[in-house]
């Protein structure tokens, strides 16, 4: 049995990771992302729809300047095969992971890593260079629960960066981010197990995160840590945007 069920992954991560606005749109939820990506832009399904709701869909995304993008969560075979139909593309294939707490917490070097909040310049720098922006900082700045981000460091270099908020028995880790030419020093990893520390401390009983599917080194780094996949889902975006 799983530690954390893919639609409790889901909710977690919608805590913890929050769009702007969630827009109600019939049998669809919008949600307005402010360019900070994928994960807090993306229509879902929650409940039966017709060709015609999915076209009000569309336009509703096109009305708050967002290329038409869904989240298809798994299970969701015939709603997949629809936007296929229609033209939308896969993209961003996800996967999640989970682990305990208290088998993934554990004693990491003091130097190592940092709980900051808010973040420090210098971490900025870090995520500017994995593509993270002030869009996704505004994103943590939202969230409303227990949060703090971790400043990583190889020797005395600031090497590495991430966010990790709480939802109620849930820690999530995300914007994990390890700078070129600090990577493969084991520092991601020591960060993860920072991550659990901050976690248990709060109360948490399961830290989740989920990664591209085809992000196949941090894949391994997370199973050695512990950790088990749960859940997937993956986007289709409509090629050519808006117009």
């Amino acid at each position: 049995m799983s530690l954390l069920p893919g639609a409790e992954l889901l909710r977690a991560l919608g805590a913890t990771w929050p769009p702007a606005a969630l827009v109600p749109c019939g049998p669809f939820l919008l949600r307005d992302g402010r360019g900070g990506g994928s994960r807090v832009s993306a229509a879902t399904a929650e409940g039966a729809f017709t060709a015609a709701d999915l076209d009000v869909a569309e336009a509703g995304m096109i009305a708050l300047g967002q290329v038409p993008l869904f989240m298809v969560r798994g299970g969701e075979v015939s709603f997949d095969t629809l936007l296929a139909a229609r033209g939308y593309v896969v993209k961003d294939p996800v996967v999640g992971y989970v682990g305990a707490v208290d088998v993934m917490a554990g004693t990491v070097p003091p130097e190592t890593a940092f709980e900051v909040w808010p973040p420090l310049a210098v971490q900025t720098v870090i995520w500017a260079g994995g593509h993270v922006g002030p869009e996704r900082l505004a994103i943590m700045a939202r969230v409303k629960g227990p949060k703090v981000t971790l400043l990583g460091r190889v020797g005395d270099t600031p090497a590495g960066t991430a966010f990790v908020a709480c939802d109620g028995r849930v820690a999530f880790l995300h914007a994990l981010e390890v700078r070129e030419g600090q990577r493969r020093k084991g520092l991601g990893g020591r960060m993860v197990q920072a991550a659990a520390n901050w976690a248990a401390r709060q109360g948490a009983g399961v830290l989740a995160l989920v990664v591209t599917e085809a992000n196949a080194v941090a894949r391994r780094v997370y199973v050695r840590l512990g950790m088990e996949q749960t859940g997937q889902y993956h986007y289709r975006i409509r090629p050519g945007g808006p117009a």
